[in-house]
């Protein structure tokens, strides 16, 4: 690796989701993690619901977990390319078990006893921002007009119920916007980013139809991707730009799911639903080819993402009625809902009777780990420096796993006191295990002070560290 100068973290969370802290290693390597299935959060519980419920988000806005979903009646199943014209709402207490207020808004079947909208605010989220007006307090999205002629328009609410138009004009134009368009206030950078829709790899002699299946070229004569911009005000948005993954091959990735993560700052998660469209496992399915699973992309600049995961982080699995175009779909919201769990949503049997969002669960920043096995590696990170007095470790090993950590200067050397032989075997399951040495757990007198971390190991998982 090209050394670099030591980049100052203070006490954040630092992740091994991409290979930006390893220096050096051997015998280590980087694992993604699946969630796990847990159980259902949003099911088709009225007649409103039969048809769909999906393409959710969700906001906590300090008292409790807000939720926005599309969703319709059954008279949509096996209807092709159907629309999902109702927007519903749902509350919780603990982000896992929901509830779906009556907001006697919007008639269906001849009565307001229902919890949807009568103004579809389009898609939603809590505005953080600290500026925002009392009346603005939350936003959207709203995608209006069809094809080449639809743009986004701003709402607003100060409950996130009642709903106005910010404005008559758009702030985003540029078709695609046929999917989740996403944004959230970005306090780390204060402002807000945007994602959306958008078109990569494209043929310039397209024309806007679809050509070459072979070269990818199916979605406007290039591959459904992603686009960015950003935002001082709401209002004025800069011009929108393709994410930029590096080297790795276009595929159609539908949505996009970016969520920055609280629990370490400076880090950008996305969770696109990939589209592969030349496979059809059920030849009688009703709406087209395709077939997708879910992918885990990372980024520190909300631009630049790494994908050195090219493999799913969710199959379909098991379940035949996952196994169509656009069956499953990760859903916005990431939250930690105990001291060892992080919650997060999918959808699931899209277009199919019994339609709904499950819960999966991680471990807390359990997305990726560096891995050895039972011979055991090391690995040593670039030169940093930190505010604090102990190191904490989120690792995990098993009953003959050991972690051990040595602090050396920015050079490679050893610093005395804390040598690899001066610390103690690791051995256990810990979000927050602190590093101990033989004089004990402080690194205070480092703080400041330009260092690299050698983390020895074997059998064992480490997933994230910090300075506290």
């Amino acid at each position: 690796m090209t050394a670099r100068d030591a980049l100052h973290i203070g006490s954040d969370r630092q992740l091994f989701v991409d290979e930006h802290w390893i220096a050096e290693f051997r015998d280590v390597t980087r694992v993604l993690h699946e969630p796990v299935r847990r159980e259902i959060a949003i099911d088709t519980d009225y007649p409103w619901e039969e048809g769909n419920v999906g393409s959710m988000n969700t906001a906590y806005d300090g008292e409790k977990y807000r939720m926005w979903y599309t969703c319709d009646d059954a008279r949509v199943i096996g209807v092709p390319r159907h629309n999902n014209h109702r927007k519903g709402y749902a509350e919780s207490e603990d982000g896992i078990h929901w509830t779906k207020p009556f907001l006697h808004q919007e008639e269906f079947n001849g009565s307001k006893e229902n919890n949807l909208f009568s103004l579809n605010p389009g898609v939603v989220n809590i505005d953080n921002n600290p500026d925002a007006k009392e009346d603005e307090r939350f936003k959207a999205f709203n995608v209006m007009g069809r094809r080449e002629k639809s743009a986004i328009y701003p709402m607003a609410s100060p409950d996130g119920i009642n709903w106005h138009q910010m404005s008559d004009d758009p702030i985003l134009t540029g078709w695609p916007f046929d999917s989740k368009n996403l944004f959230f206030w970005d306090e780390w950078t204060g402002q807000y980013k945007g994602y959306t829709r958008g078109v990569a790899n494209a043929d310039p002699d397209a024309e806007h139809q679809v050509i070459s299946r072979e070269k990818g070229h199916e979605f406007i004569g290039g591959v459904r991707w992603i686009r960015w911009t950003t935002s001082s005000d709401f209002k004025t948005w800069t011009p929108l730009e393709n994410i930029d993954c590096g080297d790795t091959p276009f595929e159609h990735l539908y949505t996009n799911e970016c969520w920055p993560y609280d629990r370490a700052p400076g880090t950008y998660l996305m969770f696109p639903s990939r589209y592969v469209a030349h496979r059809t496992p059920d030849p009688d399915w009703f709406d087209g080819p395709g077939v997708n699973d879910i992918v885990f992309m990372s980024s520190r600049d909300g631009v630049h993402f790494d994908r050195s995961f090219m493999e799913a982080m969710v199959r379909p699995g098991l379940d035949k009625r996952n196994w169509h175009e656009r069956g499953i779909y990760f859903q916005h919201g990431i939250y930690q809902t105990s001291p060892t769990e992080l919650t997060m949503y999918m959808g699931e049997h899209l277009k199919t009777p019994g339609v709904h969002i499950r819960r999966y669960t991680l471990r807390p920043d359990g997305f990726v780990s560096v891995s050895a096995g039972y011979a055991g590696g090391e690995l040593t990170t670039h030169p940093l420096t930190f505010d604090g007095t102990e190191l904490e470790l989120n690792y995990s090993t098993s009953a003959v796993g050991t972690v051990r950590v040595e602090v050396q200067d920015e050079k490679g050397n050893p610093l005395p006191g804390y040598g690899i032989d001066d610390c103690p075997e690791m051995f256990a399951d810990e979000i927050e295990g602190v590093v101990r040495w033989e004089g004990g757990p402080s690194v205070g007198d480092l703080a400041g002070r330009p260092v690299r971390l050698r983390l020895s190991f074997n059998d064992a998982d480490i997933y994230a560290f910090r300075f506290r």
